[in-house]
């Protein structure tokens, strides 16, 4: 392989971040989808572009670093944003062990971590990191300029988003500015990708188990509006707000995965999809012109959606539809700046299943505000609900989030290690609450989980939808309890 100007890497931490789940193939594995933005960017530049996704290769730490080496590019960029806000600083712990094992290997190859993490603690992760750059934003205007530094032999002062190190102290530099219009980027480079690897989540491919592969993720919105307090999206973009995709090239985006990879199983990866009504109508309409068979999921929130908007993307073949219902108490949740009306989640439960459309429902465990008798009730939400998948979280103090900031300032304690942010892992550490330790609420989800997936109405409603193998399936993944330190 020849030499590169710049490698975009994902570091692989399944087995750390999952635990038994990595071994029953239960999670998905998403192709990284800043990684291939960034290299598409590098690519239309005239720079050389390697991706080296260890996840889905099963690469250990060192077989990465090795990889690296082999191609000496002039910037290995390590990338840990992964496709949702939980996703990123969990795998710092795979990060830094690749960004060591590099510098051991070839230390005169210039490294950067980026990603929301990164954004979110920038100095702490250049102090403790084995790194030498670490972006602070989205990186699309900073990683080609410091490219361009480092084969000029040019100062770093001028590249904004960036930090380093001079002199044995810390620089930052000023953010750089967000990119205004998305449609001047091109096309993730997907081609960079070993696509048929990728598979969805068990869940997604209920309909259809053995059909999980080749999976995709597609953008069709950056960022997001609302100010929920235990997200930290605002950390990667510095601000509030969204910005649209040209409905037109997202389209050129799946046609060119359905007909060069065979994808049929999409993730919208937006973290608002369903929020403007004609952005959506758009794009359904033209996957609808397709005539494609695709199942797909995205994210929509109780009260942006509508029956006739419903029933819409049900026709473009979006058949899941994840809502953060996240807590029954209206206390717990105006505390967190979730808006919505909790009396209204039953109309919108009833909505999207007359539409023809499974809901994915997102709980939230551990809030500030929770006790057991609060903690109950979302439960009990969940069981009335009944969701044909339901994922029950912890609170975390994700870094960039006004939890993190809360738990400083209370001196909560916070994980040891970053895969302690996993909620899945054996060091998983939620916070605390005011009347809860961080056991009590890990324990709470962990009983809350097996309640749900043990529910006799649960699996007969399975078995009604999906058949009896799924209800199988489901009983199995069930039968597993996880590994906790905490408890």
């Amino acid at each position: 392989m020849s030499r590169v100007d710049v490698v975009l890497v994902k570091p692989g931490s399944q087995k750390q971040l999952y635990g038994d789940l990595n071994v029953f193939k239960l999670t998905g594995i998403e192709p990284p989808f800043w990684a291939a933005l960034l290299a598409a960017h590098l690519r239309s530049l005239g720079r050389s572009v390697e991706i080296f996704d260890a996840e889905v290769e099963d690469w250990s730490y060192e077989e990465t670093a090795q990889k690296i080496t082999e191609v000496h590019p002039t910037l290995a960029a390590v990338v840990v944003s992964g496709t949702n806000p939980s996703a990123s600083t969990m795998n710092m712990t795979g990060a830094g062990a690749v960004l060591h094992h590099l510098k051991r290997a070839a230390p005169e190859i210039k490294t950067i971590l980026m990603g929301l993490h990164p954004s979110a603690l920038p100095g702490r992760t250049l102090a403790e990191e084995t790194v030498d750059f670490v972006c602070e934003g989205e990186g699309i205007y900073t990683l080609p300029k410091l490219t361009d530094a480092l084969e000029s032999m040019q100062g770093f002062s001028r590249i904004e988003g960036l930090w380093f190190r001079e002199n044995a102290k810390i620089v930052s530099n000023p953010r750089a500015p967000l990119v205004k219009n998305l449609d001047e980027l091109p096309m993730p480079a997907w081609d960079l990708l070993p696509m048929a690897k990728y598979r969805a989540h068990n869940w997604h491919c209920f309909g259809n188990l053995d059909g999980r592969q080749p999976y995709a993720v597609i953008y069709t919105s950056l960022g997001c509006p609302f100010r929920c307090g235990f997200c930290c999206i605002h950390a990667l973009f510095g601000q509030r707000g969204i910005r649209y995709r040209s409905p037109d090239l997202v389209i050129e985006e799946i046609d060119y995965l359905v007909r060069n990879d065979g994808v049929r199983n999409i993730k919208i990866l937006d973290e608002m999809f369903v929020l403007k009504e004609s952005h959506v109508y758009k794009l359904c309409d033209l996957i609808i012109e397709r005539g494609y068979d695709l199942n797909m999921w995205a994210y929509a929130r109780v009260n942006t959606v509508n029956e006739k908007l419903l029933r819409r993307m049900k026709q473009a073949g979006i058949n899941w539809v994840c809502y953060g219902f996240e807590s029954a108490s209206s206390k717990v949740l105006q505390e967190m700046s979730k808006g919505y009306d909790v009396h209204t989640v039953d109309s919108v439960v009833r909505m999207t299943r007359n539409a023809g459309i499974y809901i994915v429902a997102n709980f939230i465990f551990g809030l500030p505000n929770d006790d057991l008798e609060s903690m109950r009730t979302t439960l009990d939400m969940a069981m009335r609900i009944n969701a044909e998948w339901a994922n029950f979280y912890c609170a975390m103090a994700y870094p960039g989030s006004r939890l993190y900031q809360l738990a400083i300032k209370q001196g909560w304690p916070l994980p040891e290690t970053w895969q302690g942010y996993s909620q899945y892992g054996y060091d998983t550490l939620p916070l605390p609450t005011t009347r809860l330790s961080a056991s009590d609420v890990l324990r709470f989800r962990d009983h809350a989980f097996q309640v749900y997936y043990s529910n006799p109405e649960y699996l007969d409603m399975i078995t009604r939808k999906f058949g009896p193998r799924i209800a199988d399936h489901v009983r199995e993944m069930a039968s597993h309890k996880l590994a906790r330190k905490y408890t």
